[in-house]
């Protein structure tokens, strides 16, 4: 009788949903905003952010240098545990549509070309927001930026050990301020240095927004 008891107990209180609540950890650090996990494998990508544009400035305060209001990125996910935790990808691409660049410094008539090198980089998302992002082993973060001047194209190379960014689920972001980089090559009209700010929203899984849990 008493295990009849239990038994009819237990199917009642199911029937209710009075089950336990599924536990935090069941909720990884990466998630669509429709609820589905994200998966290992899939890629993620997004562009500038509506009305905004990407900028290699001199100087952290300045206003001088390129301006871009046309960029994207891609990463494949690598790993996504159970928040919190840290997600993983590796970033393939990053690009820059130089037609929508502009450069205001002395001597420059404008861009030719911006290029990511050695990629793919390993990128980190946290359940706090913050993003990192490093090089392969003996390798650096670099760009090329190719500028027109009146003597012809020049090749300025700027290289980072690492980018830190922060991402927000209000936009479903990823923002860059100020992240500096040095010049390794180049002539004197690359600037000495290059400080990168822009903000990527939204970042997309197959077009549904991505949140970090």
């Amino acid at each position: 009788m008493r295990t009849r008891t239990l038994l009819t107990l237990t199917a009642a209180v199911a029937a209710l949903g009075l089950t336990a609540p599924a536990s935090a950890a069941d909720t990884p650090v990466l998630t669509t905003t429709d609820g589905a996990a994200v998966a290992v494998g899939d890629v993620l990508d997004a562009s500038l952010a509506s009305g905004t544009a990407a900028t290699f400035y001199s100087s952290a305060t300045g206003t001088s240098g390129i301006s871009c209001t046309s960029s994207a990125f891609a990463a494949t996910v690598t790993d996504n545990p159970a928040a919190p935790g840290t997600a993983t990808e590796s970033l393939t691409s990053h690009s820059f549509d130089t037609s929508g660049c502009t450069a205001n410094v002395v001597g420059v008539l404008g861009v030719s070309g911006i290029t990511v090198d050695n990629l793919p980089y390993t990128t980190s998302v946290s359940s706090d927001g913050t993003v990192s992002v490093t090089p392969g082993a003996d390798s650096a973060i670099q760009s090329t930026v190719r500028l027109r001047t009146l003597l012809g194209t020049i090749n300025c190379v700027y290289r980072a050990p690492s980018l830190t960014g922060t991402a927000s689920n209000a936009d479903n972001s990823i923002t860059f301020t100020n992240q500096q980089f040095t010049k390794a090559s180049g002539s004197s009209l690359c600037f000495a240095n290059a400080f990168f700010t822009a903000k990527y929203s939204p970042v997309t899984k197959g077009g549904v927004a991505v949140n970090v849990n």
